[in-house]
């Protein structure tokens, strides 16, 4: 019975997604395969329908998505590299400010406690900040409303803000109109799913989907494969990852979710309007497109934000490079923050 009733919520979740997805492209709306989805599915995950997505659905996802944003490789993005170390500091020092600022909001306008605060204000990597948060006796309800209000907002956020100021290109690069033969698809599935399961056995953050980039990558580099994966694929993908974001609302009580919406909603404004900040300051030193700064820079989750820059056409090298910098950074440095910082572990065990 558990089985069945876990098949129909998948079913369900599925079906919510698409017709979610369907809606927003039919009303034209940027980004619409995946803010459609995961509105739909976020949506029907408050009104208490059993949805879900499955690891192994979940997996399949990110090896679409990230065999898609490899193909977008080209001699053309790889110039921008140059300016990586330059914004990959920036962003560094971006994080860091942004999680004290959310941090000191959280605490003197709502009352948190400082480990609390400072892992809710810490940008990305919510497996690591929700086991850290349990581990130092944090309030792990809250921080997951405010790490998800975040992820979601950006999501359906971002692509209308980019539409409507005209910011965002309006062609997709020239490789997404190619579709791989039934072998180069076949070769690019393989390569992906092994390269991602060696990422995996490293583990390499998000090795899914940067295993599965990363052989794609280097197969449409080096000339092997020209075409990418069919378009109803690409558009699965998309659907899929909005399901995924979505579901993340099934885990949140709606009486959790409307205690800590002001929380949620205070300590975004403050992030935003820190990485604005370092945003300008990139405008007017680089030459890096300012929509792909936009992206690279935003607070939400890799998985998120790099289907944002799919299907906003965006340089999807130089926001996965930042993506993971942040979140290798959040990793490393979360900990010590905490604990040098937080309340006292003494305190947290009495």
């Amino acid at each position: 019975m558990a089985d069945r009733a876990k098949i129909l919520g998948t079913l369900e979740t599925l079906a919510i997604g698409v017709a979610g997805g369907l809606l927003f492209l039919w009303l034209n709306l940027p980004g619409g395969l995946i803010s459609g989805a995961m509105a739909a599915v976020g949506f029907a995950a408050l009104a208490g329908r059993p949805v879900i997505m499955p690891a192994i659905l979940t997996q399949s996802v990110l090896v679409l998505l990230g065999i898609t944003l490899g193909s977008l490789v080209s001699r053309q993005l790889i110039q921008h590299m140059s300016a990586y170390p330059l914004t990959i500091g920036l962003l560094a020092l971006a994080t860091f400010c942004s999680t004290f600022g959310s941090s000191f909001y959280l605490q003197r306008v709502h009352g948190w406690d400082q480990t609390s605060a400072l892992l809710a204000g810490s940008p990305g990597a919510l497996s690591q900040i929700t086991m850290l948060a349990a581990e130092k006796g944090a309030d792990v309800a809250a921080i997951a409303v405010v790490q998800t209000m975040r992820v979601i907002i950006l999501t359906a956020a971002l692509p209308l803000l980019l539409a409507l100021t005209g910011i965002a290109p309006t062609a997709p690069a020239e490789v997404t109109s190619l579709t791989a033969s039934p072998l180069e698809l076949a070769v690019l599935a393989a390569a992906a799913v092994g390269v991602a399961l060696l990422l995996r056995l490293a583990k390499f953050p998000a090795s899914w989907m940067f295993g599965a980039m990363i052989a794609s990558a280097a197969l449409h580099g080096t000339g092997l494969i020209e075409g990418g994966l069919p378009p109803w694929m690409r558009g699965v993908a998309l659907v899929g990852i909005g399901a995924v974001i979505g579901t993340r609302f099934a885990r949140i009580k709606k009486s959790t979710l409307l205690s800590h919406i002001n929380a949620g909603l205070g300590s975004f404004a403050v992030a935003i309007l820190i990485s604005a900040i370092f945003v300008t300051v990139i405008m007017l030193t680089t030459h890096v497109r300012f929509a792909d700064v936009v992206v690279a820079f935003a607070p939400g989750a890799m998985d998120a934000m790099l289907a944002l820059a799919l299907t906003l056409h965006i340089d999807p090298i130089f926001v996965g490079a930042h993506h993971l910098s942040r979140f290798v950074f959040v990793s490393i440095t979360t900990p010590g923050i905490v604990h040098l910082f937080g309340r006292p572990q003494e305190d947290v065990d009495d």
